[in-house]
């Protein structure tokens, strides 16, 4: 998706979000209100003088006033691991109590650390201390170009955050982008590019994990009354031959489409994967599809108009594409967690370290024989 402006990045999938997995691992404080609430989704709330055995009931992290030299913090593990295009601290509510200055730091490790071997893994500013504040979504643009798994939230020196969102591109590991696997989805790497309505709800919400417990976690748009139809654009996380699609229309009763199309990008133009067909409300649909090459992007076309909670797209992605997203990965990687996978794919520690150092081109680096130990 094309956006433009000083907050262009907002307009990223947030990284963070506990819809996508993500979750805060530790905070060194939580007294007045819970960690936990950094990655809610949705904007927080507040309703004036609901007290709780703590004080004021806050939709966000707040610790307590701080009697001694330090500062507060707390560690998301991204729900997606990507490279970071901005970072919105978002005080909503906190007046007297916000935190006058933040900075935020990232690191991207192996598998899954607890709280106490994060504490000593490399970490890097990706938002020097800087100025924040109260009651205000305070935004600050990324430049680090490096794939992180983990944020580190500083306060200085206490106070409260509602919300962190982490916006930005996600790079998934091509290690478990093997076999059948739903080339549309936001957590593989898939992204919405384009959508002619989101009155309602975001078309983001169509290629997001899980079920929709509720309409409002689907996409839906608002009612059409000329001769048109409604439509959302889709850019596969990896170019691959679509098996089935699945056009899910839970909880969607009286406001569901009638028809549907998709179409794929394929070289050459546009191919049709699935006739227009009628839906039923309520339903998860699955269609079986002959996809002979590779799609890139896809398009569902609704008519005329109306809600849906899932589009999954299962397939398998194409070995040339799989290749070209192992390389982007490798040089994403921040030096250090390079040469822990490195070192795991066979290469020698000092051979390693020296690939890791590199700051793009490691895959050309690598011998052909070790290609293969990221294949699908």
């Amino acid at each position: 998706m094309t956006v433009a402006g000083p907050a262009a990045f907002t307009g990223l999938p947030d990284l963070a979000v506990r819809t996508l997995g993500g979750s805060v691992v530790y905070a060194n404080d939580e007294l007045f209100a819970g960690r936990e609430n950094l990655t809610t989704p949705g904007p927080a709330v507040f309703a004036p003088q609901t007290f709780g055995p703590k004080g004021q009931v806050y939709d966000g992290w707040e610790t307590r006033r701080r009697r001694e030299p330090g500062h507060d913090h707390a560690i998301v593990r991204l729900g997606a691991a990507g490279i970071i295009r901005g970072v919105v601290v978002d005080t909503s509510f906190f007046t007297g109590n916000y935190p006058p200055e933040v900075s935020v730091e990232a690191t991207g490790v192996e598998g899954y650390p607890s709280p106490a071997e994060l504490a000593t893994a490399g970490w890097s500013p990706l938002v020097r201390r800087s100025p924040a504040k109260g009651d205000t979504r305070n935004l600050f643009e990324v430049s680090d170009r490096h794939r992180y798994t983990h944020v580190r939230l500083c306060i200085y020196p206490d106070g409260g955050v509602a919300r962190l969102r982490v916006h930005g591109d996600v790079v998934p590991d091509p290690r478990f982008l093997g076999g059948t696997l739903d080339l549309a989805a936001a957590e593989n790497g898939g992204t919405i590019t384009g959508c002619s309505d989101m009155f309602y709800s975001p078309a983001a919400n169509l290629i997001a994990p899980g079920r929709a417990r509720t309409m409002g976690e689907g996409w839906e748009n608002a009612r059409r009354r000329d001769e048109g139809n409604d439509w959302v654009s889709v850019r596969l996380a990896l170019p691959g031959r679509i098996r089935y699609a699945e056009l899910d229309t839970s909880l969607f009763v009286g406001n569901a489409p009638g028809c549907a199309r998709l179409s794929g990008a394929v070289a050459g133009g546009w191919s049709e994967l699935l006739p227009r067909t009628r839906l039923q409300p309520d339903t998860r649909h699955r269609f079986r599809l002959h996809a002979e090459q590779p799609v890139a992007a896809a398009r569902l076309d609704v008519y005329p108009d109306g809600g849906m909670a899932r589009l999954r797209l299962w397939g398998e992605a194409d070995p040339a594409a799989h290749r070209a997203a192992a390389a982007r990965w490798l040089d994403a990687l921040p030096p250090v967690q390079a040469a822990a996978v490195l070192v795991a794919a066979g290469q020698p520690p000092a051979r390693a370290h020296d690939i890791a150092a590199a700051d793009s081109g490691r895959w050309a680096l690598l011998p052909e024989t070790a290609h293969a130990t990221f294949a699908p």
